[in-house]
């Protein structure tokens, strides 16, 4: 085993279990749908972050032909998977944790400064990805990308407003669609 398949091990079994917890969150919300409010944006931003989860295990083959490894290098790799765990934990509650009715909504708004806070974490711990790896920030695409996901997450954080919340999550996965698209359509 190269030096990266050894490294690549733990961080896909974190971003294994963050997939694993957001399937888990989003079978226990359609299989205890009776007594769930949906509240789209909860739902929304599960399913965002199950692509982003793929979307992180898919750029990191681009680490694969590196063979001299920091511990800081690999820090900061296994730093941004955690954050994106932490995150799926929070998208959605453990419904089977109780019998009553579950408002997604209510759930979301008493997660969202610590949702959005980590959000803002795991994109800034991803330029200092760059930083670290290259020496330098990210090209103009992508660290405008990164800003704007910052800004966002940065109003979302502090605003309760349904509307704003609502429309978020849809330019938050439209955005990230062109971003994929742009950046890391292909493996290389």
């Amino acid at each position: 085993m190269d030096e990266f398949g050894y490294l690549a091990v733990i961080l896909s079994i974190i971003l294994g279990l963050s997939v694993t917890q957001l399937l888990q969150g989003l079978s226990q919300v359609i299989n205890a749908r009776d007594r769930v409010r949906i509240y789209g944006p909860a739902i929304g931003w599960a399913l965002l972050l199950l692509v982003i989860d793929v979307q992180a295990w898919w750029a990191m083959f681009g680490y694969r032909n590196r063979h001299t490894w920091t511990f800081v290098q690999f820090a900061v790799l296994l730093l941004e998977t955690i954050i994106l765990y932490l995150l799926a934990a929070l998208a959605l509650p453990m419904v089977f944790a109780t019998e009553e009715i579950v408002d997604l909504r209510a759930n979301y708004f008493r997660h969202a400064r610590w949702f959005f806070g980590s959000f803002i974490a795991v994109l800034l711990v991803s330029l200092s990805k760059d930083v670290i790896f290259t020496g330098s920030l990210p090209g103009g695409f992508n660290l405008g990308f990164h800003l704007f996901w910052i800004a966002g997450a940065s109003i979302a954080a502090l605003t309760r407003s349904d509307l704003f919340h609502k429309t978020w999550v849809w330019v938050s996965a439209l955005s990230f669609i062109i971003y994929i698209a742009a950046l890391f359509f292909e493996l290389h």
